[in-house]
């Protein structure tokens, strides 16, 4: 299945789905393209069938290489309109997304760009393409990437890209723990579709319940994320897939999860 939305294509095969970014050939971030990813995280929410997300660059020479710096300086005088869009709906409503999410950068992922991707739950990337939140070499600020990536690689290496606005190298960013995955042969996307494969095959309820407890563990006390984690391990044992999970195992064949 396909949904082609303006700056956007949103596809789904199995319980994978896949949002190409389609914003021309640097996927530069746009009102348009914003308000057409925010719809396409809002039909993959409300399919239960969905078990993990891709984000991509699609046919583009860039994962996404930033702002529309033209649309942007028409912008000065309303840039609360695009915070609202742009960290408020689209990042944040990708992070918060209940599936998996996976960013596939095969190409530039700059600025804006690569806050989309740290809004994922992990990265893969080709060998070589440039990373950085560039904001500051013209005045700009990395907001909502600026916290993310602290979360993700502690406040020194943080500062150090913010602060320089450079690039940084795909192997220094795979030791960093900003990627997860670093591909030298092939590409991003292919990697990207057998890591939600895999995905995708596992407990789908257990996920998300990992998820939320990773997240939540970031943002709470101890005893609070160890109390969230003995009622999330409650509804497991309660749980259909646990007790299909179970059977398969006994009887030597695939389960069939329905994520409840």
């Amino acid at each position: 299945m396909t949904h082609a939305h303006d700056a956007v294509v949103l596809e789904l095969t199995g319980f994978v789905a896949e949002l190409g970014l389609a914003n021309g050939a640097l996927n530069l971030v746009t009102r348009d393209m914003l308000r057409a990813v925010n719809a396409a995280l809002d039909e993959v929410s409300a399919n239960n069938e969905v078990r993990c997300l891709i984000v991509h660059g699609g046919q583009a020479r860039a994962f996404c290489a930033g702002s529309d710096i033209k649309e942007f300086a028409r912008l000065r005088h309303d840039a609360s309109e695009h915070k609202i869009l742009f960290e408020d709906m689209v990042l944040r409503t990708l992070a918060r997304i209940a599936v998996p999410t996976i960013a596939a950068i095969d190409g530039p992922a700059l600025g804006g760009g690569l806050e989309i991707a740290l809004a994922c739950d992990l990265r893969v990337c080709r060998k070589g393409v440039a990373l950085g939140l560039t904001e500051s070499r013209l005045g700009g600020l990395a907001g909502n990437g600026a916290v993310r990536l602290t979360r993700l690689i502690g406040p020194a290496r943080a500062k150090e890209l913010l602060f320089t606005g450079e690039t940084i190298s795909t192997d220094k960013a795979l030791s960093w723990g900003l990627v997860n995955i670093v591909v030298e042969d092939g590409s991003a996307l292919e990697s990207a579709r057998r890591l939600a494969a895999t995905i995708a095959k596992r407990g789908p309820l257990s996920n998300r319940l990992a998820k939320e407890l990773v997240d939540a563990a970031q943002d709470i006390p101890m005893d609070a994320a160890l109390s969230m984690s003995t009622v999330s391990q409650q509804r497991i044992f309660d749980s259909t897939d646990v007790h299909e999970g179970v059977a398969a195992f006994f009887a030597k064949r695939e389960p069939a999860f329905i994520g409840r």
